[in-house]
């Protein structure tokens, strides 16, 4: 599932990255208002953590542009500001969550989880399928064939990837920004190092053959056979 972090404090957001990350979402950071509200219109988030207190447009504002657009994911602030008329005019703006900083990490965790898991209308919404493959989201779990399969983090955030742009052909560059968030470094094999175990614990003993490497542009994930593979 992916994430919407606005967050100007640099510590913070650093953290609140690496803990959501290492808890198997796929996280964007914004620094300010302006980058959160045109990463929120365009990104198609699961959830949106957000702060009050923000350079150019505040967490008010971003989320009141955030409903004007249209865009019903779930939203918690997460700031400093404790007053009750703070809290009150978050979720009269749409808030679905408000979460007073100091915080728990595993407190954060679970409000994220609540938020998403009711964000989806039904359980199917939180599976995703190819053939007798199947990731369940909320959770953590990979089955095929009714087996289950036991996944790092970085693979769970992987094959979620791939299951959600299914018969995408997906370039290194891509995946590098979206899994490892990093930029993609020609000299480094750690995504095709990374691509090559999860085949491995995906495919191996399986006639159908589910990741494919498409020569000289990615990685696709299909239930077909007319894909040109190495």
């Amino acid at each position: 599932m992916k994430l919407l972090i606005v967050e100007d404090e640099p510590k913070t957001g650093d953290y609140l990255k690496q803990g959501l990350t290492e808890a198997g979402f796929v996280t964007d950071l914004a620094r300010d208002g302006w980058e959160g509200l045109e990463l929120a219109k365009a990104g198609h988030y699961d959830l949106m953590i957000l702060d009050v207190m923000l350079p150019g447009l505040n967490g008010w504002q971003v989320l009141e542009g955030v409903r004007r657009s249209g865009i019903e994911m779930p939203v918690l602030f997460l700031t400093a500001r404790d007053q009750v008329e703070d809290r009150v005019k978050g979720l009269e703006l749409g808030a679905d969550d408000y979460l007073v900083k100091p915080f728990a990490f595993a407190e954060l965790l679970a409000r994220v989880r609540s938020l998403v898991r009711r964000g989806h209308s039904s359980l199917e919404a939180t599976v995703l399928k190819a053939a007798d493959l199947e990731l369940d989201l909320l959770r953590r779990r990979a089955t095929r064939a009714n087996h289950k399969i036991d996944l790092t983090a970085k693979e769970f955030a992987l094959l979620e990837l791939f299951l959600r742009r299914q018969g995408e052909v997906l370039p290194r560059s891509l995946i590098a920004s979206q899994v490892w968030d990093m930029n993609f470094d020609s000299d480094t094999n750690v995504i095709d190092v990374a691509v090559r175990r999860l085949r491995i614990k995906i495919d191996e003993g399986f006639e159908l053959k589910l990741i494919h490497t498409v020569r000289g542009m990615g990685y696709v994930l299909e239930t077909g056979t007319d894909t040109t593979t190495a």
